[in-house]
């Protein structure tokens, strides 16, 4: 994974890219991690129709004993990500008032160091009332490093669920009221995607121990 990240910079058809390792997300420390589990952002230009075309996900399937893939197209996006706005909307993404299917979050933080404890001990208020939501179908922790660079991404039902949960749970306005007060992060990103397509794909005949 550390090493593909060079020939996705040599990609000329990826606006960004990002290889990350998962976890639980319940409290965002490298307790929380899953070794088996790797993930892939790609936002391309378009011009990729099979991802078997892009050399570090044929080298990933090579080892992988499964993959997920979500195909997703932004609704909103607010934040940077690497010090830039990431998952601009264009004139062919879905209306997000008009979109009544799945939707997929990404939030993503770069935590002050100052505020680390503060926030890990916010965490898991926020993670059990995530978990117990109505209308998540899966939600994982994202993260390109062990400390300091975490994310979520989780996949729902529908836009009202995911509204009910961010503007109506208890634990997760707390969160929100203690981030403006403390500013425990100096980046953060918060996306929302129309979930055009996701399919499962087993890959067990590779043998593999690791799931993509």
């Amino acid at each position: 994974m550390a090493i593909d990240r060079f020939s996705l910079r040599k990609n000329p058809h990826l606006l960004f890219h990002k290889s990350l390792g998962t976890g639980a997300g319940e409290t965002f420390t490298p307790s929380d991690a899953d070794l088996l589990t790797w993930a892939l952002i790609i936002h391309s230009d378009g011009e990729y129709k099979e991802l078997d075309q892009i050399t570090s996900v044929k080298s990933w399937r090579r080892f992988a004993i499964s993959e997920e893939l979500f195909e997703l197209s932004p609704i909103a996006s607010h934040g940077n990500w690497a010090g830039r706005p990431r998952f601009s909307l264009t004139e062919s993404s879905p209306s997000a008032t008009l979109w009544k299917g799945e939707v997929a979050t990404i939030t993503r933080a770069r935590i002050s160091w100052r505020q680390n404890l503060r926030f890990w001990r916010s965490v898991p208020a926020v993670t059990r009332s995530l978990h117990s939501a109505e209308g998540l179908i899966q939600a994982i922790g994202i993260g390109e490093a062990p400390f300091g660079l975490q994310g979520t991404f989780s996949h729902w039902r529908s836009q009202e669920d995911l509204r009910a949960f961010a503007y109506r749970t208890s634990a997760h306005q707390e969160a929100i009221e203690k981030t403006e007060r403390f500013q425990w992060y100096s980046e953060e990103l918060f996306a929302r995607f129309a979930v055009l397509d996701r399919h499962h794909v087993n890959l067990a005949q590779n043998n593999g121990a690791i799931q993509a």
